[in-house]
């Protein structure tokens, strides 16, 4: 595998998805130094996220996982974390890889000691460069900030589909709402392609229908879940049941939702903003953006919500087709905001 990222041909169609990455969502500055961390899977997006540094004139470090460490990482190799602790800006451009989420974690707690402006592109693919990268962020932005502003006031959040969700999300002022919409600053770092809002809720209880996609490197493995949903319950916060047709997706999720104390218990209630999503493509990374509710098993990212217990897991769940209430003041009818 070539690694010199700088010489690598690409797809010119990946320019448009990579010149919003660098120039609109972090907004990198010349005089700026950018710490780049990709893997062979993902050679071809990140050269043209090279590209795009090399138009911007800033310094950067390019790291390919797999020249300093064999895959599945174990730990995050020390040269990518002795480098982040000099920049000013960060892009993971990465596919996950089974139990690597720990050396994820070791690379965020620098990003947020030094308050990097860090793109979190993980199972980044050409697709997604194609649609959810080239969405108008300015647009995605302001309708995040629309509907965190209604958010923010509201006690609870129910939430409903066709395929029988049936969910309701009990909220405290004591957990902050935090809006990733692809405009990435120095106080939290976003995922890519952008468009959430999402807080750790208090309570969540009911049943939550995930006919989109599941987390993390099951999302690879088992893709699209229309055909075989997975059916979960949840009880207090806490996973009670998950059940589907597809046994080893059952099984491979339950066993994931039960690695510490808390891998069970909702760390992240969300709802995606971004406009130019339309359709489950089975990848987390962009589904989990398509307007209406993901959820997600595990840590609460404690240290931008402010929720108090951590865990060493964090799996998010997509569904399709949602009506969201806010308190009394429906949301969103059949995936379309109303606001």
């Amino acid at each position: 595998m070539s690694t010199d990222l700088n010489h690598r041909v690409f797809d010119p169609e990946l320019k448009p998805g990579a010149h919003n990455a660098v120039a609109v969502c972090l907004r990198v500055q010349p005089a700026e130094k950018v710490t780049l961390i990709a893997d062979w899977a993902c050679e071809e997006i990140a050269a043209s996220l090279v590209a795009e540094l090399e138009r911007c004139g800033c310094r950067y470090r390019i790291f390919v996982l797999e020249d300093l460490a064999p895959r599945p990482l174990t730990d995050m190799p020390q040269a990518i974390l002795d480098d982040l602790e000099s920049s000013q800006v960060s892009i993971f451009a990465v596919q996950a890889q089974p139990n690597e989420l720990k050396t994820r974690m070791q690379m965020c707690d620098v990003v947020n000691r030094h308050k990097l402006r860090h793109a979190h592109m993980v199972n980044i693919e050409k697709k997604i460069m194609l649609e959810g990268m080239r969405a108008d962020y300015q647009k995605v932005d302001e309708l995040s900030l629309r509907v965190m502003n209604i958010v923010n006031k509201a006690k609870s959040i129910r939430a409903a589909t066709p395929a029988g969700t049936e969910i309701r999300a009990e909220l405290t002022s004591d957990y902050k709402w935090i809006k990733t919409s692809g405009i990435i600053s120095s106080e939290k770092w976003g995922n890519l392609p952008g468009g959430e809002i999402f807080t750790a809720p208090l309570e969540v209880n009911g049943t939550f229908i995930v006919d989109g996609v599941v987390g993390d490197y099951l999302c690879s493995k088992f893709g699209d879940l229309k055909a075989t949903p997975l059916t979960l319950m949840v009880e207090r916060n806490r996973l009670t049941e998950a059940q589907s047709e597809n046994k080893a997706l059952e099984d491979e999720f339950w066993r994931y939702t039960h690695r510490d104390e808390n891998s069970n218990r909702v760390g992240e209630f969300a709802i995606g903003t971004n406009l130019a999503l339309t359709n489950v493509v089975g990848n987390i990374l962009q589904d989990e953006k398509i307007p209406g509710v993901h959820m997600a098993f595990g840590d609460p990212y404690g240290a931008h919500t402010g929720a108090r217990w951590t865990s060493s897991t964090h799996i998010d769940v997509v569904g399709r087709k949602f009506d969201i209430w806010a308190d009394d003041r429906q949301i969103m009818s059949g995936g379309q905001f109303l606001v």
